[in-house]
């Protein structure tokens, strides 16, 4: 029986740009979900016989919100709904899947790298048909109906098995419980040289891939052990667990510290990984030799021709404004465009539909290309394995060599985090009031060439996105970004992005605090962050 409840609205549903993120206590209100939920079919047309995948990363209340979710697709008119055995699906495994079986689209249950537990966070947010997180006039939409809602529906049912794969019908709608890993191991495989891989591994290389109890560790085990030959113990933390075993899943040099610290040691492997709490980012480090998120993007830009699925070459390349330029040089010598878009993963969906771009990345952590409609850390892994196995070097020696070529962009970004909101506005406020005279004045940076606030103009649409983030440009070409971020549960998380470019000619070799100690000190010097925020020190440095 459909039941159809009375509710009132709640102020807070306002997507962000990877969907809502709340705590797990907001999320457990009564009618919180079901509000939400409700919200996004109430924006959406034409799905009644469809089909909607919903998965998610394991997380505390994931299991319990997959039931609401299905019992309300049901009522709401689906006609199928695709569901990860155990409620599990990867944000990329969930991407392949919306596509592969032409589902009207998902939702993905996840709060991406924010920690699990009963007192942390959770999130939902909606991707549509290609695969890809919804663009701003679908969110938009959501926000404006999730403040005027007055009842939402749900079916009168037992709970689901979703632990058992197979069919089971909820009403008039099918539940198919699928497994989550094996048709996404597949694309994998289809894209990348694994005899090579597996090749490389027999014959002694070494690598350690870290699932921080999240989502990615049957994925992980299932390619690199079992399809690519790895030993069974290359896999670290690869159970899911609700609360990721009290890890906080971003796969950074401050939660991945025993990953790095095994890589930095005498008796390193060659090779280091992990992933976050719902598998679309990565950290890649080799032995002796980390990789910033900007520089593996371009490394990955300019060797992807040596992996099958890519063997063709590139149609573009995309990167977020507050990545580095990295990638800009690669682009060049490879005479296809360059894209510079906002952060979110949204606006590379559009380049990647419209044939314009092949390889996309953020700095903080995200890579992948038009295989998905998100980013994909098994992915960016696995293309550093098949470029590993085809170059017969080690990490730091493929690095090494692209700077030779294209010098090197030192890069670092600073995370202020959980600031009070009001004191974080007024810093952006007293940035954006002082762009227009910042041209021509001299800090300890340098002087500045041109301020301003990034505003980006979509190639496919012409949709233009406003207020992207602060730039400060200098005359030798390095930059300070400042921009909030929208992906918090709490307060607000101020993040400084410093660049400094060095050609192939100049010192490659600088310790990467000492290169941009001058640009540090600049940022503090524009935007006065210690008296706004009282904080001396950023929160996470990567």
């Amino acid at each position: 029986m459909i039941h159809t409840v009375a509710t009132t609205p709640f102020d807070d549903q306002k997507p962000g740009t990877s969907g809502l993120r709340k705590k797990v206590r907001v999320f457990a209100q009564p009618h919180y979900a079901e509000n939400f939920v409700q919200s996004v079919f109430d924006s959406l047309d034409g799905f009644a016989g469809q089909t909607l995948v919903v998965g998610g990363d394991g997380r505390y209340l994931n299991r319990e919100v997959i039931q609401i979710v299905l019992k309300m697709a049901a009522a709401n008119g689906f006609g199928r709904a695709l569901v990860g055995q155990g409620g599990i699906l990867s944000t990329p495994a969930a991407s392949h899947l919306i596509r592969a079986s032409g589902a009207f689209g998902g939702l993905v249950l996840s709060a991406s790298h924010n920690p699990g537990g009963p007192d942390e966070d959770f999130g939902i947010k909606y991707n549509i048909g290609n695969g890809g997180p919804a663009p701003e006039k679908v969110t938009d939409a959501i926000a404006a109906r999730s403040l005027v809602i007055d009842h939402y529906t749900i079916l009168d049912a037992a709970d689901v098995d979703i632990d058992t794969i197979g069919e089971i019908q909820l009403g008039d709608m099918t539940v198919e419980v699928v497994d989550p890993v094996a048709a996404y191991a597949d694309l994998m495989e289809s894209l990348f040289d694994f005899a090579a891989i597996r090749a490389q591994i027999a014959g002694g290389f070494t690598l350690a891939f870290d699932s921080m109890s999240a989502v990615t560790g049957p994925y992980a085990v299932e390619i690199f052990e079992r399809r690519l030959g790895a030993p069974q113990d290359t896999v670290m933390n690869g159970t899911p667990l609700p609360d990721f075993g009290h890890h906080h899943p971003d796969p950074n040099l401050v939660h991945a510290k025993a990953l790095y610290d095994r890589m930095m040691a005498a008796d390193a492997p060659d090779f280091g990984a992990a992933s976050d709490g719902d598998g679309d980012r990565n950290l890649i480090i080799g032995r002796h030799s980390y990789v910033t998120p900007s520089d593996s993007l371009a490394v990955l830009a300019a060797n992807a021709h040596l992996a099958p699925g890519y063997a063709a070459g590139l149609k573009g390349i995309a990167r977020s404004m507050p990545t580095s330029g990295a990638a800009d040089r690669v682009a060049e010598k490879l005479g296809v465009p360059l894209y510079e878009t906002p952060t979110g993963w949204k606006f590379f969906g559009n380049l990647l539909d419209a044939g314009m771009a092949t390889i996309c990345g953020e700095e903080s952590a995200g890579t992948g290309s038009d295989h998905v409609r998100e980013k994909d850390g098994i992915w960016a892994v696995l293309l550093w394995l098949n470029i590993l196995a085809v170059r017969q070097q080690s990490v730091a020696a493929i690095m090494a060599d692209h700077w030779a070529t294209y010098g090197r962009n030192y890069y670092a970004r600073h995370d202020y985090e959980a600031i009070a909101k009001d004191k974080a506005d007024a810093l952006m406020a007293a940035l954006r009031a002082k762009l227009d005279s910042l041209s021509g004045t001299a800090n300890s940076g340098g002087t500045v060439k041109a301020a301003d606030d990034f505003a980006y103009t979509d190639p496919t649409d012409q949709s233009v996105s406003r207020n992207q983030g602060v730039r400060i440009l200098f005359t030798d070409g390095s930059r300070v970004v400042f921009r909030l971020s929208g992906t918090g549960t709490e307060g607000a998380t101020l993040r400084v992005y410093i660049e400094r470019y060095v050609a192939p000619d100049g010192d490659l070799a600088l310790e990467t605090g000492d290169a941009l100690a001058p640009l540090i000190a600049a940022a503090q010097e524009l935007a006065d962050i210690t008296g706004y925020t009282g904080m001396d020190q950023p929160s996470v440095i990567t």
